[in-house]
């Protein structure tokens, strides 16, 4: 069946300097033979590939045409194209009506609207990339910060698939190597296999459990680092969000308890970025709209990445700093002496030589006088990104469908180890292998079922 030719305007539907509207597919030419001219009358030339041609947009290719916009067209014929196919590039003025006029020239001249993401969808059945590439793409467009876009280049460029393909080639060889031994037992010998699968058993495993583990990083360069902030009530939460955020987000007053929910926002600093939670002061209280925002505070806490403890450096510590403390026991943790524009009761040294404090960073701050943030940044920095993403060989997994399907194949792998200490026999090793290798396969989307790449797909924006 003949694959249909699709369009979009690529880039974004507001108003800017220029708009992209991407034609791809077998009569995407074709489309522009009725639609562009060059400037000089002539049409466009389709000769060569790669090219960028000034002229004219026409309504259609009549005499008496109505002219759209004075426009750039980029000719690339495939497969040397992102698609794999025969694609052009119209670079209009950015007007919001002006992409919809001439994205409804393209349609009505042999073209179809693409749905979100089929420009990439297209690139991975064409064999451009593939699928962790593919979804490197939506990664690359929504990095909140300078390590998840590099990460993401990093993946686009093929170091994740890479890594995967490796692993799977030295399956595949003990597979095949089983395989062959019992159809061919007369010369191909298992005396002595299992010994040798087992020690290559053991690397593969080793590296796929170093991914494993680097998903929760991944997570963290991708997302954010999950950041709670708690404190009792007045101990200026609210102010240090105001500060971090730059903006007066959180409501502040001199009132003890005016926080009574929590409030999330997204804070970028520079390379890394926090999704941070502020919360109601946790204190012993009978106001039924507290307690519930002090139980939220509670449950926001235990699932954090970070929490930033907020002590009012001006006031003795009391029961409930005692309460605070046991809350984030085993968590890591920084400790902020606010208001330190006032007169300190809380000595920081007393502070550090605390037992309950142990561990845990000790920074002074104000967030009236903003003093004492960078500080605060350059230690998340310290206890979050200690250098390892900036290694050109490191591979972070940030897909949790990629954490899934490497746990599943990390099982399988480990039931192959588990079979050879049973003195199983070999073919019981091949079941398992193929399925760790099935595993790894889905992540580059190789047999991987088509209702997960459509579904991977729908979650692109539209014209990529």
């Amino acid at each position: 069946m003949k694959t249909e030719t699709i369009a979009a305007i690529a880039t974004g539907l507001t108003d800017s300097g220029i708009g992209i509207v991407r034609i791809s597919g077998p009569d995407a030419f074709a489309v522009i033979r009725k639609i562009f001219r060059k400037k000089n009358g002539a049409a466009a030339d389709l000769s060569r590939s790669h090219t960028v041609q000034y002229g004219y947009l026409y309504e259609d290719d009549k005499e008496d045409s109505e002219k759209l916009d004075e426009v750039l067209v980029v000719i690339m014929k495939g497969p040397h194209s992102y698609t794999g196919e025969d694609t052009a590039e119209i670079d209009c003025h950015g007007g919001v009506l002006m992409m919809r006029k001439i994205l409804e020239a393209v349609l009505r001249h042999g073209a179809r609207a693409a749905e979100p993401g089929e420009f990439t969808k297209r690139a991975f059945l064409n064999g451009r990339i593939d699928l962790s590439q593919a979804e490197a793409v939506i990664d690359v467009i929504s990095a909140k910060n300078d390590l998840a876009l590099k990460n993401s280049m990093r993946q686009l460029s093929g170091s994740e698939s890479a890594k995967i393909r490796g692993l799977r080639e030295k399956i595949l060889y003990e597979i095949a190597y089983i395989e062959s031994a019992l159809d061919d037992p007369e010369h191909i010998s298992l005396d002595g296999y299992r010994e040798k699968l087992k020690t290559g058993l053991k690397e593969i495993i080793a590296q796929v459990k170093k991914l494993i583990d680097s998903a929760d990083y991944g997570r963290m360069v991708s997302e954010g680092i999950r950041t709670v902030i708690v404190g009792k009530p007045n101990a200026g939460k609210s102010s240090l969000m105001n500060v971090l955020l730059g903006e007066d987000r959180a409501i502040v007053t001199e009132i003890a308890g005016t926080t009574r929910d929590t409030l999330e926002e997204q804070v970028r600093f520079g390379d890394i970025s926090l999704q941070i939670t502020d919360t109601a002061g946790i204190r012993d209280t009978e106001d039924v709209i507290e307690k519930i925002g002090v139980d939220r505070a509670r449950n926001a806490a235990s699932g954090a990445d970070l929490i930033i403890y907020v002590i009012d450096s001006s006031v003795p510590l009391d029961e409930n700093d005692s309460e605070i403390l046991d809350m984030i026991s085993g968590q890591k943790a920084i400790i902020l002496l606010n208001k330190s524009d006032l007169p300190a009761v809380v000595d920081p040294d007393r502070i550090r030589a605390d037992a309950r404090f142990a561990g845990h960073p000790v920074i002074t701050v104000s967030a009236r006088d903003e003093s004492g943030f960078d500080e605060l940044k350059d230690t998340i920095r310290e206890m979050f990104y200690r250098g390892a993403i900036h290694a050109n060989d490191e591979v972070l997994i940030t897909n949790l469908r990629h954490k899934e399907a490497l746990v599943s194949a990390h099982q399988s792998l480990m039931m192959v180890m588990e079979s050879i200490e049973n003195g199983l026999p070999e073919d019981f090793f091949s079941i398992d292998l193929t399925d760790a290798y099935a595993q790894l396969g889905s992540i580059i989307g190789e047999a991987v079922e088509d209702d997960v790449v459509n579904e991977i797909f729908s979650r692109f924006c539209m014209g990529k």
